[in-house]
């Protein structure tokens, strides 16, 4: 994307949690400054609060465990909140989840705000309950959540493998916005980042303007599913 399409640019520090808007017909570009970031992410619809991220439609319409370019991220209306318009990492977990304020102590131990301030060890799930506070949600409002920069493969025992140097320093992922959508984020470890350090990598996130949805969409066209997804969403903003 160019700078002209540039809206707002911020950065998130390591083990921090934030909350916004995108509006239809926006991108939300998320870079990797450092190498190493993880970043938690849900959707929901700002004007009806019930309709969220659902990971398991997400998957199996796009016959998936990944998530990278091309693919579309789904509500449980069969909506599409946003497509993955660019990915320069090629692989994101979508199974894993949050990690947990157990998860984080076992592994980093415990750094309470009272003693460390900022540099407290946040986790994931209270992160996205922090935000979801802030719009009358709760913890039975949470959904399955995505890891953008976090990439976790099978054995063929079916156990589960964090891969810690799958992000590098500049990778970008961008999203498209194909309608109003209420997002939450957090940059807290993954639930299987290995024990040591407690990760302290950014991410610096860019809103931009994008161009419209042309008929030869390569997210739009990826999957026949898709093409359905994009004929709610217009049945959708013809009923608003």
């Amino acid at each position: 994307m160019s700078d002209a399409s540039l809206i707002y640019q911020d950065l998130l520090p390591a083990g921090s949690h934030w909350s916004l808007q995108m509006k239809r017909g926006t991108s939300l570009r998320l870079i990797d400054r450092d190498g190493g970031v993880n970043v938690g992410m849900l959707f929901y619809n700002p004007y009806n609060l019930l309709e969220r991220y659902n990971a398991p439609d997400t998957l199996k319409c796009q016959h998936t465990l990944k998530l990278t370019a091309c693919h579309c991220l789904y509500s449980d209306m069969g909506r599409i909140f946003c497509a993955i318009t660019h990915d320069s990492m090629g692989w994101h977990d979508s199974i894993c989840g949050a990690s947990t304020a157990a998860q984080i102590a076992a592994n980093f131990g415990e750094a309470r705000y009272q003693q460390y301030r900022n540099d407290r060890h946040q986790n994931g799930q209270h992160s996205l309950l922090i935000e979801a506070a802030k719009y009358g949600m709760g913890e039975a409002d949470l959904a399955a959540s995505i890891n953008f920069f976090s990439k976790v493969v099978p054995d063929d025992g079916g156990a589960l493998s964090y891969q810690p140097d799958a992000s590098k320093a500049g990778d970008v992922v961008e999203l498209r916005f194909e309608m109003d959508t209420l997002v939450l984020l957090h940059t807290c470890p993954h639930p299987l980042h290995p024990p040591g350090d407690y990760p302290r990598a950014p991410l610096l996130y860019q809103l931009h303007m994008a161009a419209p949805v042309a008929d030869d969409d390569l997210c739009k066209n990826s999957r026949p599913e898709n093409r359905r997804g994009y004929h709610n969403n217009a049945l959708y903003h013809v009923g608003r």
